[in-house]
């Protein structure tokens, strides 16, 4: 038997016309929430690898630069989000001897709240920052991998190399639509003092279902160059970048549709 609500379903992830058994949800509904919150647990839960994603970084003929926060264990984690911000006294004293060249760009990767979303999407995302990047002239230090971090671990970081910008790319907080979602956070001239309404934020990188690895990557380069040119990011950069829109990609993706044949940065 059909439900008139049943269309609907095409059009969002939400839990909508799940139907009832009684007083309650059907058992199919039921064992898909549970499933659901079961993956956005071990998400959380879940350690990274740092080192086996090093050494795929390093396959990619790149440089990865393990750091620490001084946080302890994932529980410390979660409980302590101060300490994911900021590094252990063996890391900040390290990486002030990796800023002997220009850099425009750091780039640091954690696992944050979603060590699955880092696994899954990390590197196939990070290919797509390469290219991008590269192909805007660009210059990149080293990859930074940091285990247990928050999204202001990008601002000691990013001081530390001299990097005119930063960005992390974090594991988001899991919810019962998605336990795999990325974000990237933009941040001009890093450093002391920093706030969160001076980032610029690319959410939801998790394809099929989110944004795409390149689509992600175009955005953050028009950020890049627009936070560059203004000197500013956050509230003072607006993501009106001309000529394109997100559209449904051929696997129900987020991609970038190009509009008045103009390319993507």
């Amino acid at each position: 038997m059909s439900d008139r609500w049943d269309h609907l379903r095409r059009y969002t992830p939400a839990r909508i016309a799940l139907g009832r058994a009684g007083s309650a949800v059907p058992t199919g509904p039921l064992l898909a929430f549970q499933w659901a919150h079961a993956r956005a647990r071990d998400a959380v839960h879940l350690p990274w690898d740092v080192a086996r994603f090093a050494r795929r970084v390093q396959d990619r003929d790149l440089t990865p630069l393990i750091l620490s926060t001084r946080v302890a264990d994932r529980v410390q984690y979660l409980k302590r989000p101060d300490l994911g911000r900021q590094l252990d006294a063996e890391s900040a004293q390290s990486l002030p001897g990796w800023a002997g060249s220009p850099i425009d760009v750091a780039l640091i990767f954690t696992n944050g709240l979603s060590s699955t979303a880092v696994e899954v999407h990390g590197l196939p995302l990070l290919d797509a920052l390469v290219r991008a990047l590269g192909a805007a002239g660009l210059r990149l230090g080293p990859i930074c991998l940091a285990e247990n971090g928050r999204v202001a671990l990008a601002d000691p970081v990013g001081a530390a190399l001299g990097a005119r910008l930063s960005v992390i790319v974090v594991g988001e907080r899991p919810g019962l639509s998605a336990a795999d979602s990325l974000g990237l956070y933009l941040t001009y001239a890093p450093g002391t003092g920093r706030t969160d309404a001076e980032r610029n934020c690319i959410s939801n990188v998790r394809p099929p279902e989110g944004l795409a690895y390149d689509a992600a990557a175009a955005k953050l380069v028009y950020l890049a160059r627009e936070a560059l040119r203004l000197t500013a990011s956050g509230v003072a950069l607006k993501d009106d970048q001309p000529g394109h829109r997100l559209t449904r990609g051929p696997q129900g993706g987020t991609t970038q549709t190009i509009e008045n044949g103009n390319p993507p940065d």
